[in-house]
């Protein structure tokens, strides 16, 4: 498993140049201008991908070289590997233009990275995993907690789903659900600064994309950004500045 883990850690970045030199169709940042919605952010906050999939390499080199083994690197390896393959797959299924597929796919790959981020940040005695295990799978699933909602907003606009012409109501509802998943998540992950970083990074991308927006609408999505970047900036904050409760001892 950690050499598959490792094969796919890689071919990430291999699947993205591709896709973004057009091998598998549109790009997607001609498939996004296409479908315009009120949840997207700005063209330069998809640039996390570089930093997202080289920390995964280095996650995934690294662990391929692990000899410890260790059982909850072992435990954290299946549903990281599924996540790396449905990201590659997610890529060129979007570009195709197979929109529902892309949307089963990244939902997918979001559960699985989900998990697998907190699994290593509940490591024993409420320390998180090492930081080559723990930074690159929390910044991955930090940044597709929100793409998901952007897929869905594509989806929605490409179908004709939902009004186009005013999509500030639906909109807002998706914001709500993704508050709602990533509020969640900076809980269950105990305040995880790399997690929450991701989040506010896309957050703030949509504020900057919507506030230049001349989308009806896009005023108030882009002051819905910024009021829930706060939000998640407090959420993290306090629980990562209050302290752990002690573990209990078994045994007299």
């Amino acid at each position: 498993m950690k050499y598959l883990l490792a094969l796919l850690a890689w071919a990430m970045p291999v699947v993205a140049w591709l896709s973004n030199t057009g091998v598998f169709g549109p790009t997607n940042g001609a498939i996004s201008n296409r479908y315009p919605t009120l949840i997207v952010a700005a063209g330069y906050a998809f640039a996390i991908w570089g930093p997202i999939f080289v920390l995964d390499v280095v996650y995934g080199t690294r662990q391929c070289l692990d000899r410890s083994n260790d059982a909850a690197l072992q435990r954290i390896r299946p549903p990281t590997a599924a996540a790396f393959a449905l990201t590659s797959s997610w890529m060129i299924v979007f570009s195709l233009q197979w929109f529902w597929l892309a949307l089963a796919i990244i939902w997918l790959s979001l559960a699985c990275m989900l998990g697998a981020a907190w699994q290593v940040s509940h490591t024993a005695q409420h320390a998180r995993g090492p930081w080559w295990q723990w930074l690159p799978l929390s910044l991955h699933a930090g940044w597709i907690s929100l793409a998901a909602f952007l897929n869905v907003a594509q989806v929605i606009v490409a179908f004709h789903l939902l009004p186009v012409s005013n999509m500030l109501p639906w909109t807002l509802l998706l914001f709500a659900l993704a508050a709602l998943l990533v509020l969640t998540v900076i809980v269950r992950l105990r305040g995880n600064p790399w997690y929450t970083l991701a989040v506010l990074w896309g957050l703030v991308g949509v504020f900057v994309k919507q506030h230049a927006s001349g989308l009806d609408g896009a005023a108030t999505a882009a002051a819905v950004a910024m009021a829930l970047a706060a939000a998640v900036a407090l959420l993290s904050l306090w629980h990562l500045l209050r302290p752990l409760a002690p573990t209990k001892r078994t045994g007299s």
